[in-house]
């Protein structure tokens, strides 16, 4: 994998009720370790969130919240491909993938919800074939209020 196989990583907390979004080195979108380990350093009121497109392919949500890690994968296929989806199929304890699965989210997909992101609406988001990663992720981070800030940096 290359790091230009990274559409975008980014991380997005809120600081004294409001929220900040800072451009992560996308070699973080190799590896759900580096990922979680780049979290913790950022404060936060409601935990760290690590948002990552790769290759328009897929996209995860990792969110930090001191020593607790929650994670989402957008299509459980990336699994076999790249090594950021394994690391979340390895941290998410999911079993290995037949040959015949279908695209589908894996994880946690209530990780937003206490932000103002229900579950549901992440899924059907998910299943939109008609959307990129990033579209997907441009929509939470504007259902959450901080979509002009990741347009700021990811253009």
């Amino acid at each position: 994998m290359a790091e230009d196989d990274v559409d975008f990583a980014v991380a997005a907390y809120r600081e004294e009720g409001e929220w900040q979004v800072v451009e992560l080195h996308p070699g973080l979108g190799e590896d759900v370790e580096d990922l979680s380990q780049a979290l913790a350093r950022f404060p936060s009121d409601v935990g760290v969130l690590g948002l990552v497109s790769m290759n328009d392919d897929f996209f995860v949500i990792l969110r930090r919240s001191g020593s607790l890690v929650r994670a989402m994968l957008s299509d459980i296929t990336a699994v076999p491909d790249w090594p950021l989806a394994g690391g979340i199929a390895d941290l998410l304890d999911l079993p290995d993938l037949d040959d015949g699965d279908d695209a589908q989210p894996a994880g946690d997909l209530g990780i937003l919800s206490d932000l103002g992101m229900p579950a549901l609406d992440l899924s059907i988001l998910c299943d939109d074939d008609e959307l990129y990663p990033e579209d997907v992720l441009r929509d939470v981070a504007a259902r959450l209020g901080f979509g002009d800030e990741l347009e700021a940096i990811i253009g």
